[in-house]
């Protein structure tokens, strides 16, 4: 089965290529139906190497295979996590493909194939992130991601706003780029290996931990951290939420960011967990530091946004910081259960998140606004579209049995005491506030809001992404985000499921993730709270103003890149800093 990991990156590569040299000539349906072929293809190629796994996968492509222990080919490495983010983000492709079916009323550029073509490359670069086993082609991989990525935010290059935020998404990916390549070089010098694992044997060879030692890892973290869209990297992430097509908001949120997060659990494992790379509980303290403040920042954003495409964007960055925090307590704890954790949270949030999106891009594209306050009761009569937003709110809170109440029920067991209540509290905040645009905006509950000028972005007078506004919504923007809550429903409610992705990720070293009594009512607690809070938001006589203390916090998205830049620095001074008494000591 190892053979077949290279096909795994190149199948969507392959139908991307036929797609862009046939695309001006094949009728849309076609074009539509080959991308949506090749991407089914590669998700079911992923299943199937993920069922065989164990042990892990690996091929050295183009038979250039160790010589002496000495190595200069490309590695791909098939193991549980891996290629379930490979899986992840095949299915989640389909998904986006099969939502964007006739999406554009007329073919963009009159290229049929254009559009589906970026989604597989991007697809075939998420795959090759995922199962890279030298650092070098994850950098590759890592790049082709960010390129297609802003290819695909600003799609719709006409419109200026769109231009802004894929050129914002551009320059700060790029930098954590160069930032991955210059830590790369700093590696390379020290061991003159690429393989991930070699890289760290060659590391363990040259004695303790030193100041290149701790440059490399800061700068690959970097890279990583800015895909993930922690804080203070996170900046581009609402930009380009903003603006981007629904389709791709759904890969964005749903997968893209994950792979940062998975990126930083891989690297740090493979390269700098030995003897001469960072200490644990080093790294803890930095990913929990950056996992609460990216949690609390992302929450508070979240909550007094009106334009929905951001606070959803800002709800990601919220429980990205979640995930970073799992992410340390697992590697700094040597805790297998919070491993499993946030592979379960990853995967119900990516169902979620992506449901959502899709919901509000039928608000687009029948009303023409993503503003919360200007669609106040006009989405009546979409009550189904009213249902699945609803149920998508609830299980983001963490109502069992979904996904992400799993996800998050284990890694409170394991994070314990005050980290437990901020699980809590991010979880109802971001729930509350996507219940209260439902109130708002299917329900016509509580009175109008009036404009509000503190408000930095609102989604009044926005271009439907269809050529025209739909009178009817067709069936595909429906059971696309249907079927992928059913499938959020499905990784917690389903107890083999739950056990399979704890074998995958933690190889059996725990127990299987399972609902227990304290994660139950921890889940109905955030649920409540999220509840409580949507009916407080909209049942005010008048609506609370914002508070004085958020204004220095809106000014930070202040929609300069070189501000973002900025804090993309601090953001790696911070991040170095965090990780530099394990090196004194070493």
């Amino acid at each position: 089965m190892h053979h077949l990991l290279p096909v795994l990156v190149a199948v969507p590569l392959l139908g991307a290529t036929l797609l862009v040299a046939g695309g001006r000539r094949l009728p849309r349906v076609v074009a539509e139906t080959v991308g949506c072929a090749f991407a089914a293809g590669t998700a079911g190629l992923a299943i199937v190497l993920l069922l065989n796994s164990s042990p892990p996968l690996t091929e050295w492509v183009g038979g250039w295979t160790p010589e002496g222990g000495e190595s200069v080919g490309i590695v791909l490495v098939g193991d549980g996590p891996g290629l379930g983010m490979a899986a992840l983000a095949s299915l989640l492709t389909v998904a986006a493909l099969a939502y964007s079916w006739h999406y554009f009323d007329e073919a963009p550029r009159r290229h049929a194939g254009s559009f589906p073509a970026l989604m597989l490359l991007f697809q075939g670069g998420m795959c090759g992130f995922a199962v890279a086993g030298d650092l070098f082609n994850a950098f590759v991989f890592f790049e082709l991601m960010s390129v297609v990525a802003y290819a695909l935010t600003g799609h719709r290059v006409e419109e200026a706003k769109a231009v802004q935020g894929a050129l914002s998404f551009g320059v700060l990916n790029s930098l954590g780029a160069y930032a991955v390549l210059m830590g790369i070089g700093l590696l390379y010098a020290r061991t003159g290996e690429l393989a991930m694992v070699k890289i760290g044997e060659g590391l363990d060879r040259h004695g303790g931990p030193d100041a290149l030692t701790l440059a490399a890892f800061a700068l690959v973290l970097t890279g990583l951290l800015v895909k993930a869209a922690a804080v203070p990297f996170h900046f581009w992430l609402p930009d380009a939420h903003a603006v981007a097509p629904t389709p791709v908001c759904m890969l964005l949120s749903g997968v893209m960011v994950e792979l940062g997060a998975y990126g930083v659990w891989r690297i740090y494992r493979t390269i700098f967990s030995g003897p001469a790379g960072i200490p644990a509980s080093d790294l803890e303290r930095a990913l929990v530091v950056l996992g609460v403040l990216t949690a609390v920042v992302g929450a508070v954003m979240c909550w007094y946004q009106r334009h929905i495409k951001r606070l959803l964007a800002y709800s990601t960055v919220a429980h990205m910081g979640l995930f970073l925090i799992g992410i340390g307590i697992g590697i700094g704890s040597l805790s297998p259960e919070a491993d499993d954790g946030v592979a379960l949270y990853i995967l119900g949030h990516a169902g979620v998140k992506a449901a959502l999106f899709a919901c509000t891009g039928v608000l687009l594209d029948r009303y023409g606004s993503v503003d919360e306050h200007a669609l106040h009761g006009r989405a009546r009569r979409l009550r189904g579209v009213a249902v699945l937003y609803v149920v998508g709110a609830l299980s983001l809170a963490g109502l069992p049995p979904f996904g992400i109440g799993l996800g998050k029920a284990v890694l409170e067991e394991s994070v314990g005491g005050s980290l437990t209540v901020l699980f809590v509290a991010v979880s109802a905040v971001t729930a509350g506030a996507v219940l209260r645009v439902a109130a708002r905006v299917f329900f016509g509950l509580g009175t109008q809001p009036g404009d509000a000028s503190s408000y930095e972005t609102t989604g009044i007078s926005e271009e439907p992404e269809t050529r025209h506004r739909l009178r009817r919504v067709p069936d595909t923007m429906t059971a696309v985000p249907a079927v992928l809550l059913v499938a959020s429903l499905a990784v917690g409610a389903v107890p083999d499921f739950a056990a399979a992705v704890g074998h995958a990720v933690s190889g059996g070293a725990a127990p299987s993730p399972h609902w227990t009594v304290a994660g139950l009512l921890l889940g109905l607690t955030s649920t409540l709270l999220a509840l409580g809070l949507a009916t407080f938001a909209v049942t005010r006589t008048k609506p609370p103003g914002e508070p004085s203390w958020m204004a220095p916090l809106r000014r930070l998205q202040s929609g300069h890149i070189g501000d973002y830049v900025a804090w993309m620095l601090v953001g790696t001074t911070l991040l170095a800093a965090l990780a530099l008494p394990g090196v004194l000591n070493g």
